[in-house]
């Protein structure tokens, strides 16, 4: 892939949209595009930092385990988001591994690139800097969901935050197994998917013909 390419696109993501002609060509000097297949591991918890990911296309989940071994999906990752920053910013290990739930694409920047990046660069120090907060207003979501929902309001709010507006309408492109629903809320499969059925036979969850699911807005009202 050449420099030009490269210069494209880190023009599509959001994170670079901030650095000047000349700073994209040096940055497009140095990125790497990598693919990886589905259910492949990107970074694993607690390993060095060295590299700063950013998705390109496809979807990949950001997991912890606990001392029992069981899993808990921390967020989804789509398109124009990025990981591994914090361990490039405090020289810590991997605070959780991030695994592809498709085939992915992804930008990565070697930690020196990306320090000189941030050392010439202002605005992207502070997209960095907001890029930190926002995921610690989700975490504090999320902790209060887990403490004040019922499994139907987790569920709920999980399915919501899954779906993305098309023609004023939720939907969901491609809707994750119940065990990865469970490991996002807490909450058993089974429970899961006694919720997910209840959900459709009250037609607040519909399978469309193309394998997309749509989320009623009546959702909210139901289970908040």
């Amino acid at each position: 892939m050449g420099i030009q390419e490269n210069k494209a696109l880190l023009k599509r993501v959001p994170l670079f949209s901030v650095l000047t002609d000349p700073q994209l060509d040096e940055l497009s000097s140095v990125v790497v595009k990598r693919a990886f297949p589905k259910n492949r591991a990107i970074v694993t918890e607690g390993e060095a930092t060295q590299w700063l990911y950013i998705l390109l296309n496809g979807k990949a989940k950001v997991q912890v385990s606990d001392e029992e071994g069981r899993e808990v999906i921390l967020a989804i990752l789509s398109a124009g988001e990025f990981f591994g920053e914090m361990g490039l910013l405090d020289e810590s290990p991997r605070s959780a591994s991030v695994i592809t739930i498709e085939s992915c694409e992804f930008l990565a920047i070697a930690k020196e690139d990306f320090n000189r990046c941030l050392r010439h660069n202002f605005e992207m120090s502070m997209l960095i800097m907001r890029g930190l907060v926002k995921r610690l207003r989700e975490a504090d979501k999320k902790i209060e969901t887990l403490a004040l929902l019922d499994v139907y309001g987790r569920v709920a709010r999980a399915l919501i935050e899954m779906s993305t507006l098309v023609n004023g309408e939720r939907i969901i492109k491609k809707l994750l197994p119940r065990q990865e629903i469970a490991k996002m809320i807490g909450a058993s499969r089974e429970m899961v998917s006694r919720v997910m059925k209840e959900f459709e036979m009250e037609g607040l969850v519909l399978e469309n013909p193309d394998g997309s699911v749509t989320i009623r807005d009546n959702i909210i009202a139901a289970r908040f």
